[in-house]
């Protein structure tokens, strides 16, 4: 009874299982000593989810019966949790419309303001050039002297 000498090598494939490849000694021409799939080890707990470790929250006690007393108050305890969550969520949203709204009445007072402080630009604008050009009709050039350099001063005359 004894087995045929093989040389092994041992591989993982792609989805983690472990193969043997048995490589045929030579002088066994034996069809199916190709590969060889080895068990995959299986967790002791099922419901584990894949082998990962349980959290705290999931290795509590198991659920007290709908019936009991704790089961009932659990209930209240959560129901009041999920009360005030929804109370909180609701006025949270209440407060953001209405500082939505205070942003836009204070956008719109803000571009009022912007249109009105334009118009007055715009009208001083226009009395600064129009006083500009009344300045410059009534000043007058020197006499005598249109077309040529003014006058020079009398202090650089007498050397």
């Amino acid at each position: 009874m004894s087995r045929p000498s093989q040389a092994k090598t041992t591989t993982s494939d792609h989805n983690g299982v472990s193969v043997i490849q048995s490589q045929p000694h030579a002088a066994s021409t034996s069809a199916l000593a190709g590969l060889q799939q080895v068990p995959q080890l299986v967790p002791a707990n099922p419901s584990a989810g894949g082998g990962k470790a349980l959290s705290p929250r999931n290795m509590k006690k198991p659920l007290a019966d709908k019936d009991s007393d704790e089961y009932r108050q659990r209930r209240e305890r959560n129901n009041l949790a999920v009360k005030k969550s929804r109370m909180r969520s609701k006025q949270k949203a209440m407060d953001t419309q209405q500082r939505v709204n205070e942003l836009k009445e204070e956008n719109e007072r803000l571009e009022a303001k912007i249109k009105l402080l334009s118009k007055e630009l715009s009208v001083l604008k226009d009395l600064f050039l129009e006083h500009a050009h009344n300045l410059a009709d009534n000043v007058q050039p020197p006499a005598g002297a249109e077309g040529s350099s003014p006058a020079p001063n009398a202090a650089t005359n007498g050397q």
